[in-house]
């Protein structure tokens, strides 16, 4: 029924559809295909030193990936006991501090007494 000719620049596609010509797709060239080389820019190849000595020590998969698994936990818990500790040691250096500033201001002559004994029995010790 349709008694039109076709125009030069429109194009029946194999699948039925038309296109115009200056439109479709450049042709594949069939030439060399390049290489794809996958590189890890800014990052440090993965290192599986330690796994691979375990593996080869007999020890099994299972306590490879808990040693992964477990390795950080364990870093993180010392990491936060030590954290803990340096604020326990600030806090009795600052109340001993406290202590002996009060006893040396307040104390009267038994406590200015006792801070320069204190005092002459460390630099006796030093002197040693």
């Amino acid at each position: 029924m349709n008694n039109l000719p076709e125009p030069a620049s429109v194009v029946r596609l194999p699948d039925g559809t038309y296109a115009y010509a200056d439109q479709l797709p450049a042709p594949i060239q069939s030439g060399p295909v390049p290489q794809v080389i996958h590189q890890h820019i800014h990052q440090a190849p993965p290192d599986r030193t330690v796994q691979r000595v375990a593996l080869g020590s007999g020890i099994g998969a299972g306590t490879v990936a808990a040693g992964v698994y477990f390795g950080p936990l364990l870093v993180g818990a010392l990491t936060a006991i030590a954290a803990n500790l340096a604020l326990l040691a600030f806090l009795a250096v600052a109340m001993v501090w406290g202590v002996h500033t009060v006893i040396k201001s307040v104390g009267g002559p038994d406590g200015q007494q006792a801070a320069k004994a204190i005092g002459k029995a460390r630099r006796a010790r030093k002197g040693r």
